[in-house]
């Protein structure tokens, strides 16, 4: 049987994200066996390389979930939050209220506290609704993937702390491309993915959890079994997982891992994403009719939102702008969808998305930008 000619697209959207030659030969490594010595081999230089990408010291055990980042958020929530307690979680677009949905699926007594689109967190407002509901946990998102903003961690988790809860956090589009210092952040559970800023295929999500943590999670009954951090606990301490990896992504990690920390180095990985950051606010200035979305001083290191000219719509930038960079070997973002039909509805301006994660270069990006800049020109 002939294999299917498949697109090869240049990936430009919010993940997963552009994977290197390097890292799809690492899939042709051996497999091995979870419980054998080999798996040694590659999981303790890869739990090791995470603590030094994270800056979380000995405070936090890395414990690799099978799934995506939602399974590690998913299990903060099941691990830590009570049955008879309050969850107030903290949305500032898509990804924030699918941490409150998967509270809520849980049976968890959850409220979500909203900020608009584009907004970080107003600590203020912040600060009366802990005042008024005295949560014993509070889950917010670092990185918001769908408007481009990132919230200062460390000055939400020690607000939530001055109120005795417990931070739980979504990392899950920031690790890997920004300088995190975790041992000083103040969340109790941090949460991440392999398939955005770690520039590796969906397979993993990655907790970062804290002694606090999984003193808490002894408390709680109905952990569930992928769930319960303090079982994944008991296997990351023996450089394993769980349940069965994903071998061949295991392999990738190692690889991958490996590189970030001694070859191109973890300051020069941050470094390169803010570079590109800045790559596209100065784009962004010089085209007429265009304006970052996320306020300065919030704008994520990792993915960028652009406001576009009042009259462009969903439809010009799916179907035609999209499509042209298709034609010329590039996957473009158009928006979130749901977003911009919300955007729509109210009669404001549409919104797309630049993805500069992983192993994107500046020059990659600027390319890419070139090309973008001339299929807008045509709206």
């Amino acid at each position: 049987m002939s294999a299917p000619k498949f697109a090869s697209l240049k990936m430009f959207i919010t993940g997963p994200t552009y994977i290197r030659q390097e890292i799809k030969e690492a899939a042709l490594l051996p497999e091995f066996g979870h419980r054998d010595a080999e798996n040694e081999l590659r999981f303790g230089p890869i739990r090791r390389n995470l603590r030094l990408l994270a800056g979380s010291g000995e405070e936090y055990e890395p414990v690799l979930l099978l799934g995506s980042g939602s399974a590690a958020m998913e299990a903060s929530i099941r691990s830590l939050v009570a049955d008879d307690e309050t969850l107030l979680n903290v949305s500032v677009g898509a990804f924030g209220d699918h941490y409150y949905n998967i509270a809520v699926s849980n049976g968890k007594k959850a409220e979500n506290l909203q900020f608009e689109y584009g907004r970080p967190i107003d600590l203020d407002v912040l600060e009366t609704r802990l005042k008024k509901l005295r949560p014993e946990v509070v889950s917010f998102t670092h990185n918001e993937t769908s408007t481009g903003v990132v919230n200062d961690m460390k000055a939400v988790c020690a607000l939530i702390r001055q109120y005795g809860a417990l931070p739980l956090v979504d990392g899950v589009s920031i690790f890997g491309g920004a300088d995190l210092d975790l041992a000083n952040s103040g969340a109790s559970m941090y949460s991440t993915a392999t398939q955005k800023s770690l520039a590796l295929s969906a397979g993993f999500g990655i907790g970062f959890i804290s002694r606090e943590a999984e003193e808490k999670a002894a408390r709680v009954i109905n952990k569930g079994h992928a769930t319960d951090i303090l079982k994944q606990l008991d296997k990351a301490r023996l450089n394993q997982t769980l349940t069965t990896p994903n071998t061949t992504l295991v392999n990738q990690m190692y690889v991958q891992l490996e590189h970030i920390v001694l070859e191109e180095g973890i300051q020069n990985r941050f470094d390169r994403h803010l570079e590109m950051r800045s790559m596209v606010e100065q784009w962004v200035n010089a085209l007429e009719g265009f304006d970052m979305f996320a306020p300065e001083g919030f704008r994520s290191p990792t993915v960028s939102a652009v406001v576009c000219p009042a009259g462009v719509t969903p439809v010009q930038l799916k179907m035609v702008v999209k499509e042209a960079l298709r034609q010329s070997g590039y996957l473009m973002d158009p928006g979130y969808g749901k977003l911009n039909k919300a955007l729509e509805e109210a009669g404001r301006r549409q919104v797309f998305r630049i993805g500069h994660m992983g192993d994107i270069t500046p020059e990659m990006l600027d390319e890419y930008l070139n090309v973008l800049e001339l299929e807008l020109k045509k709206l």
